[in-house]
């Protein structure tokens, strides 16, 4: 599964808060893949993609 943010991040942190493994806000405040998700971490990326304000986070299978 890869997982990509599209322009657009607003930096609510939203996505960090529901799986800081995968998602981090980064220097300038928007949204950062920082490793792909593990298999045991898809539920928690995909709740971050579904309720991210601005769905500017891609998941793809």
């Amino acid at each position: 599964m890869e997982v990509n943010i599209i322009p657009g991040c607003i930096g609510c942190g939203l996505c960090a808060a529901t799986c800081p493994e995968v998602f981090q806000l980064g220097d300038f405040g928007q949204a950062e893949v920082i490793q792909e998700p593990q298999p045991d971490q898809m539920d928690a990326v995909e709740e971050a993609a579904s309720n991210c304000p601005v769905s500017v986070i891609e998941v793809s299978k």
